[in-house]
């Protein structure tokens, strides 16, 4: 187990059932934070992919040096 993980569990052992069920909600909440920005920069990812087809013509090419 990495150390940084060791020290963590310590100072867990150490609270109050109380604060330790705000640590898991906080936990939770970094959890559910990063997965939400993953599928933001997936959704814009897909989004770009398709609006290239649209974008990407001749007769918007002047719009391209803007």
């Amino acid at each position: 187990m990495q150390p940084q993980v060791e020290h963590m569990l310590e100072k867990l052992e150490h609270l109050s059932p109380e604060r330790l069920t705000e640590v898991e909600d906080f936990i939770d909440f970094l959890n559910q934070r990063d997965q939400d920005k993953r599928l933001r920069q997936d959704y814009a990812q897909a989004a770009e992919d398709t609006f290239s087809k649209v974008w990407d013509n001749d007769d918007d090419a002047i719009y391209d040096t803007l």
